[in-house]
């Protein structure tokens, strides 16, 4: 008896272990993982951290992050993100357009005068600011030459600019790559804010978010905490020349540390806590919109299951940021970022609460492909559950209607529960009938579960029988009040 009791106090232990607990236990595990890649890819220093519920609850630093000095990698190390950088323009340009100095639809010219009247061909639409934020201004894809300009002036990119673009694809058509394109995001912050997109940038949103260890300039970097780039070449470690800090740096020039980049993302995370108030950076609402697939990258191979094996994922691109769906339907938003001598990449995972970041000294790094093994394996050998959507108090009002009809569905078409098509689509004598025959299956109901919504209008829930269970789903209009318009009904 003693020892039944024993198990049970464990098992309800295990069950009502956090989160932020369930990941700590594997730290041994994905510490492991992290040396590995590092070594197996031949990086000078790997620095990553995952968040729960926005907080780190494990940073690991590894490595050699400057030879010259033996430095090792610690938490204050400050890197360069690369393409991770291209978000805070996004953030930037929904600022501005929020706060009505600007429109997304409009073309691009309107904000840089010297692209005016460059097309793709004559009946082609003009280049947009949304083109620009999702790579589908039809420039094309542009690294690694988009690199070696981070430093080049506005002059020298305005005159670029004015000379003419070549374009590989007519606007709004396709999904293709473009450091370019950041980069006109970057001028039009300054020509609609009236300062340096980096000043910007650094007052509206580094400073609300206290990211005091992050830069634009490499030269103002402590010394001691400056990572140094390297190339693996000829079976030793090189080190890779810094770009300086130019007209095109907003694409991929911004230099931080793990600490401080975590806390843009858990800006980021805190878009889909249902309690938290909207941020004054930005509210909740554009930082989906940031969220949401807006352009289709690729079908590829780049997803993993929680046991390692590489599996299909779908790749999307939003305002700045990376949407992934791998074969299991854990959907992730974030970055990656490749520079010479840099890899990076980072993650968030609104379904599951978590987020991971990985910075690397090494040139492109394999960041992402990392993170993308990362994440799966978290969700699976720590056993993290997805956060429950919120129950409407309409879909629970309508559960507990629709409760009241089962078996018999004696009166239901004078409930006034039920959309317009309801009874066009589904025959009452039907209904009757194979509810029916269900619970004559299983018995009298014994208890009635919590829905399990799917979406505000959406839900599905189990009645528990003597003899078995039973799960009954519905949808619900679009009018208001909405109304059930479709049901289903089914042993489980």
């Amino acid at each position: 008896m003693k020892k039944l009791i024993f198990f049970l106090l464990l098992s309800q232990n295990l069950s009502a272990q956090s989160n932020e607990d369930k990941i700590k236990a594997i730290v041994p595990e994905l510490d492991a993982k992290f040396e590995a890649f590092r070594t197996q890819n031949h990086l000078s220093s790997v620095s990553y951290a995952v968040l729960v519920d926005g907080k780190i609850v494990h940073q690991s630093n590894r490595g050699t992050v400057n030879y010259k000095t033996n430095k090792i990698a610690d938490n204050q190390s400050v890197y360069r993100i690369a393409s991770m950088s291209k978000s805070f323009a996004s953030v930037a340009i929904l600022q501005l357009r929020d706060a009505g100095k600007l429109k997304l639809d409009d073309p691009v010219w309107k904000y840089i005068p010297e692209l005016r009247g460059q097309k793709y061909s004559a009946d082609s639409p003009d280049i947009t600011v949304r083109h620009l934020l999702t790579h589908a201004a039809g420039f094309p894809e542009d690294n690694p030459w988009g690199d070696r300009q981070l430093g080049i002036t506005e002059a020298e990119m305005l005159k670029m600019f004015k000379k003419g673009i070549s374009f590989s694809n007519e606007p709004g058509v396709a999904y293709e790559y473009s450091n370019m394109g950041f980069a006109m995001l970057g001028q039009i912050i300054k020509n609609v804010s009236g300062q340096s997109y980096q000043s910007y940038i650094i007052n509206k949103i580094w400073k609300p978010l206290g990211m005091n260890n992050t830069y634009w300039d490499y030269t103002k970097v402590p010394d001691n905490q400056l990572v140094r780039g390297y190339r693996w070449l000829r079976e030793q470690y090189i080190e890779q020349p810094f770009e300086g800090d130019g007209a095109y740096g907003i694409m991929g020039g911004i230099l931080t540390s793990i600490e401080d980049f975590s806390k843009y993302m858990v800006f980021h995370q805190k878009a889909y806590q249902v309690n938290a108030p909207n941020s004054p950076i930005l509210k909740k609402s554009s930082l989906k919109e940031m969220h949401f697939p807006a352009n289709f990258g690729s079908m590829n191979n780049r997803g993993f299951t929680g046991s390692g094996e590489p599996c299909n994922n779908v790749s999307f691109y939003g305002y700045g940021l990376r949407i992934d769906q791998n074969c299991n339907q854990i959907r992730s938003i974030g970055h990656s970022g490749g520079l010479p001598g840099f890899g990076s990449d980072w993650k968030i995972v609104p379904q599951y609460g978590i987020g991971i970041v990985t910075f690397t000294n090494g040139t492109y790094g394999s960041a992402a492909l990392m993170n993308n093994q990362i994440v799966p394996y978290i969700i699976e050998k720590a056993g993290i559950s997805p956060i429950p959507f919120p129950v409407s108090p309409i879909l629970k009002q309508r559960q507990n209607e629709l409760v009241k009809l089962l078996p018999s569905w004696e009166g239901a078409e004078k409930t006034g529960i039920f959309a317009e098509n309801f009874f066009m689509d589904y025959f009452p004598d039907l209904l009757k009938a194979e509810a029916e025959g269900i619970f004559d299956k299983v018995g009298k109901i014994v208890k009635i579960n919590e829905i399990v919504p799917e979406n505000a209008l959406r839900g599905k829930f189990l009645i528990e029988c003597e003899k078995g269970k039973v799960e009954v789903s519905f949808t619900m209009s679009p009018e208001n009040p909405p109304l059930i318009q479709a049901y289903s009904i089914k042993l489980k």
